[in-house]
C-alpha cells in the first residue's frame, strides 16, 4: 500500500511541543469548488496555528479513490483523518476502514449517511441543513411579498441529488412553501439538479428561458447554481434584478453579486470556522477526548444591512 509523505504546515521551531507531533490525513471531495476551496483552507489555517502536520488529498469526486486515501492514511498511522465525502450515501465503508485500523475520523461539511450511528471516536462537523434553504426560502418569500405578489411561480435549482445537504435545502424549500411562515403561495414550475456546478445552471436556466414560462423567482441550492442563473438571466437579455435569486454558502462571488443587486439573498455558511472545528475535533478525538456526535457551526441569512460583517469571513 502506498506511504503517504507529510508535510509539516508550520514551521518546526514555531510548532507547539503538544501538538508538533500530531498528524492528520485530509481527503477533500474535490479542490476545483470555491466553498470548500475556504474549508480546505480553514483547516490549513489552523493547522499552521497548532503547528500539526497536514496531509490535504483530491479525491476528485470519486468516490473508490476517497475510500483508498483513507485506507492509506491509517496504513500511514496517521493521529487522525477529516474526511469531506465525495458522497454521503456511501460513507459506511469510510466509517468501517477507519475503525478497523483504530483511527478516529471526522466528517465535515457533508452529512454522512451513518451519522447516528457514528463510534465515539468520529465526528461530523458541519452547519445545520435545516437552517440553510429555510431561511433562503423565507427571504425569498419576504422579497415577493414586498412586490405584492400572492402567488408567485419559481424554479428550483438541486444540487448533488446524491448529497445530504442538497436533499435536506430542497425540502428545506417545500417546508416553508407548505408553512405559514410564507406569506406568498410558491409554485414550482421545475425542480432540477445541476450537480452545484455554476456552468451546469448557467445551461439549466438557458433552456427553462426558451419554454418562454414567465416565473417570479429562482430558488438556488448554491452559490455557484445562483450565479450559473444570472449569467443565462443576463445572456438572455434579462435583468436578473427584476427576478429574486437566492443561494447558499455566501462565497466572495456571491457577496459581489449581492452588493450589486443582481443576487437577492444568500445564506453565509461559514467554510472556515468548519474547516477549523472539523482540525480542532480530529485533535481531540486522536487524544482519546470525548467531541460530541454533531458538531454545527450557525448558519446566518446574508442581506445588504449586515454584508459588511461577512465579506472578510470567507
Amino acid at each position: 500500500m502506498k506511504r503517504i509523505a507529510f508535510a509539516l504546515v508550520a514551521a518546526t521551531m514555531l510548532a507547539s511541543p503538544s501538538f508538533a507531533a500530531t498528524k492528520i490525513g485530509v481527503s477533500m471531495a474535490k479542490f476545483d469548488d470555491n466553498f470548500l476551496t475556504v474549508l480546505r483552507n480553514g483547516i490549513i489555517a489552523q493547522g499552521k496555528d497548532l503547528g500539526v502536520q497536514i496531509q490535504v488529498l483530491d479525491a476528485e469526486n470519486d468516490v473508490g479513490k476517497q475510500l483508498d486515501q483513507i485506507k492509506n492514511f491509517a496504513a500511514d498511522k496517521v493521529d487522525a483523518i477529516i474526511v469531506n465525502p465525495v458522497d454521503t450515501s456511501a460513507t459506511q465503508a469510510m466509517t468501517d476502514a477507519a475503525s478497523a485500523s483504530k483511527v478516529p475520523l471526522v466528517y465535515v461539511n457533508r452529512q454522512p449517511v451513518n451519522v447516528d450511528t457514528l463510534p465515539a471516536n468520529q465526528a461530523f462537523v458541519a452547519s445545520n441543513e435545516a437552517d440553510s434553504g429555510t431561511l433562503e426560502t423565507k427571504q425569498i418569500c419576504k422579497l415577493l411579498a414586498a412586490k405584492g405578489l400572492k402567488n408567485a411561480d419559481i424554479y428550483v435549482i438541486e444540487g448533488e441529488l446524491s448529497n445530504q445537504a442538497a436533499v435536506q435545502r430542497t425540502k428545506d424549500i417545500h417546508e416553508v412553501m407548505a408553512g405559514p411562515d410564507c406569506g406568498v403561495k410558491l409554485n414550482i414550475l421545475s425542480e432540477q439538479t445541476a450537480n452545484w456546478s455554476r456552468d451546469e445552471a448557467q445551461s439549466l436556466v438557458t433552456n427553462w428561458l426558451s419554454t418562454g414560462k414567465k416565473f417570479d423567482a429562482i430558488i438556488s441550492n448554491n452559490d455557484e447554481m445562483a450565479i450559473g442563473a444570472i449569467q443565462a438571466l443576463k445572456a438572455a437579455g434579462k435583468d436578473p434584478k427584476a427576478t429574486p435569486i437566492g443561494g447558499v454558502d455566501a462565497t466572495q462571488d456571491a457577496l459581489a453579486a449581492l452588493q450589486a443587486g443582481d443576487l437577492a439573498a444568500t445564506v453565509f455558511q461559514d467554510a472556515a470556522g468548519q474547516g477549523k472545528g472539523a482540525l480542532d475535533a480530529a485533535i481531540k478525538l486522536s487524544k482519546g477526548e470525548k467531541v460530541e456526535r454533531k458538531v454545527y457551526v450557525p448558519f446566518q441569512l446574508v442581506t445588504l444591512e449586515n454584508i459588511g460583517n461577512f465579506i472578510k469571513k470567507n
